[in-house]
């Protein structure tokens, strides 16, 4: 069995009743088998933060994550959230008691930040008061970069990735959404969202744009969030020398996460346009769907059955 995780001195820095510089919040759902690397690495990630809470929400996991989260890291507030309520709705629960008086750190229960990860995404966003969001480098668990800068989505991008794939189209800025340009990936770079695997929120940029939509449930929310706050007037920053390592990769292999993705960026499109463009997107996205469902693809097949019934199938 584990034993109890040291304490991040910013952690016990923290006074009750008081507002820490920085809080950090985790949304887990079924996480037992990846939480204690992300638990391990907080220590030497919140070097150099002069306070901080460390917040777990957990969506109704029946694997036992709770109480293996309050047994490794007793100093963490782990909250029930008594039930599956989706990621948004779930970092929602957290932000209501509390955002940090410089910012809020956005995790996922799998992502391992490097030492001084905080530190350096808190110095970003206090360095300039344009930039609203600090995303970290993020790394795989063999240490290549992945791509994780993204451009707003429209619809000459959905077409650029249905009739090029998202690879090929990402080589034109104009047709692909994904920004995979090894030497874009430098100190400052910005995009219009980046995945969500890790986001450092100012405190100002919070209480303009105010907290996640919980109309997604999964996928889709933090693009959501980036550009409400872009709209807001505060841009989103790279920085490398905050590293995380994420594995991801399951949205690929599972038909269900990939059904929620891609109802969820029509979703997210008729939400931000017309209804004339949004049903030309819809339609571009069903086209994609549908042409890589015909070659055999279960991912797909099971995406193009949820955008045509228009809802987000069961999970699986």
């Amino acid at each position: 069995m584990s034993s109890v995780l040291a304490v991040p001195d910013a952690v016990a820095a923290a006074s009750a009743g008081t507002e820490p510089e920085v809080v950090v919040v985790a949304v887990t759902y079924n996480s037992a088998a990846i939480v204690e690397p992300f638990l391990e690495s907080l220590p030497t990630a919140l070097k150099g933060i002069d306070s901080a809470r460390v917040v777990v929400v957990d969506n109704a996991s029946d694997d036992g994550t709770p109480d293996l989260v309050r047994s490794l890291a007793p100093w963490a507030v782990v909250v029930d959230a008594g039930g599956n309520l989706g990621y948004g709705a779930g970092l929602n629960v957290a932000l209501r008691q509390g955002v940090g008086e410089r910012g809020v750190l956005v995790l996922n229960p799998d992502a391992v930040l490097s030492a001084g990860a905080v530190r350096s995404l808190l110095d970003e966003v206090s360095g300039s008061h344009e930039i609203g969001v600090a995303v970290p480098r993020i790394l795989d668990t063999s240490g290549n970069l992945k791509f994780s800068l993204r451009r707003e989505p429209t619809l000459l991008r959905a077409v650029g990735e249905a009739v090029l794939g998202g690879h090929r189209a990402a080589r034109f800025p104009r047709l692909g959404d994904m920004i995979r340009d090894p030497a874009y990936y430098v100190h400052g770079a910005t995009a219009d969202w980046a995945t969500g695997a890790a986001m450092f929120i100012s405190r100002r940029t919070f209480d303009a744009v105010g907290l996640w939509s919980e109309e997604f449930f999964l996928y889709s929310e933090e693009t959501d969030y980036a550009l409400r706050a872009r709209d807001a007037g505060y841009h989103l920053s790279y920085v490398p020398d905050a590293v995380a390592v994420h594995p991801g990769g399951e949205m690929s292999r599972s038909p269900w996460l990939w059904s929620v993705l891609a109802v969820n960026r029509t979703k997210l499109y008729r939400k931000r346009h017309g209804p004339i463009a949004s049903a030309a997107y819809w339609c571009v996205v069903v086209l994609n769907e549908a042409v890589r469902a015909a070659l055999g693809r279960p991912t797909h097949r099971a995406a193009l059955v949820a955008l045509l019934r228009g809802r987000i199938p069961r999970s699986a």
